[in-house]
């Protein structure tokens, strides 16, 4: 079990020191790795995904591993093959509104089982950005449980009491794929701020920047947007704003988008994932991930 791979996503942190305080038996043996602890130690505590100028350590479980974070990374893998593995259960948070859902690189009856303890929404996808549930083999059911809002008193709860029924479990759960309790959304693509390109979040009849968003479109996360809907604002005589990458690495935002008016608004159906209102995640990582209805 990992918690607190970015210093600004407590509710892992939090969901283990229950465990460990709870005095309980656990069902089996469980290593607890906590993660980007300078981070989340760096004032204000808990607002930082990862140091300036530093890497996101949830992009270091790959080869080389170099610098700290790399370092820090590949221990925490040394750490976890010690023993065989039975399954990994990663708790992270996310910056904007969105309900818990699980992530894993295939969607299959033991993955699928694995994050309904937790939720019962399931992505899947794998971009080999060297995030932990990307480091195990196949047989492995490894899973990022997302599992709400940072500071959300409800993320904790859910983290906590998900990891508690977790940990007390003789034998962990399968779901068979196409079962109704489960909602799968499959292969999405990872929607970036074009390099150079000034996002503001707020009213765009107020604001300077090349691209503006709604300080609250967060509020589509998980919901299905029409083609047609406006995505944000393009400020008169700005760049092309967004990038749109797939996980072979194909770049398709004009696939996906249009420009009219200066609005920027989707060409096909599609479904917003971890959409987020904070500028500076958005620039480091991504603005959102879709999932797009083709052909339609």
């Amino acid at each position: 079990v990992s918690g607190l791979l970015h210093g600004n996503e407590p509710s892992g942190l939090r969901a283990i020191f229950h465990a460990l305080r709870s005095g309980e038996k656990f069902a089996t043996h469980v290593l607890f790795l906590i993660g980007a602890v300078e981070a989340a130690r760096t004032a204000p505590r808990f607002s930082h995904r990862m140091l300036p100028g530093r890497r996101d350590l949830n992009r270091c479980f790959r080869a080389p591993f170099d610098a700290d974070e790399g370092r820090v990374a590949e221990q925490m893998l040394e750490l976890a093959n010690v023993r065989p593995l039975e399954a990994v259960v990663d708790l992270h948070n996310n910056s904007g509104h969105n309900p818990c859902y699980g992530v894993g690189v295939t969607a299959d009856a033991s993955h699928l089982g694995l994050t309904s303890i937790f939720t019962d929404r399931y992505v899947c996808s794998s971009f080999g950005i060297g995030a932990l549930m990307e480091a195990f083999p196949p047989r492995v059911p490894v899973v990022t449980i997302e599992c709400g809002r940072a500071g959300d008193r409800r993320a904790d709860e859910t983290a906590t009491a998900g990891l508690m029924s977790f940990l007390r479990m003789d034998k962990l759960p399968t779901l068979e794929p196409g079962d109704p309790r489960m909602k799968v959304l499959r292969d999405p693509v990872r929607v970036r701020v074009r390099a150079g390109v000034d996002l503001h979040f707020g009213d765009h009849r107020e604001s300077d920047a090349d691209f503006t968003m709604d300080e609250d479109v967060d509020r589509h996360n998980f919901q299905r947007l029409e083609a047609g809907t406006r995505v944000g604002w393009v400020r008169p005589g700005a760049p092309w704003p967004v990038e749109v990458k797939t996980p072979d690495g194909g770049e398709i935002s004009r696939e996906i988008f249009a420009l009219a008016d200066n609005e920027l608004r989707l060409k096909s159906p599609c479904v917003p994932i971890m959409l987020t209102t904070n500028a500076t995640i958005a620039r480091d990582d991504c603005l959102f991930y879709a999932v797009i209805e083709r052909g339609t």
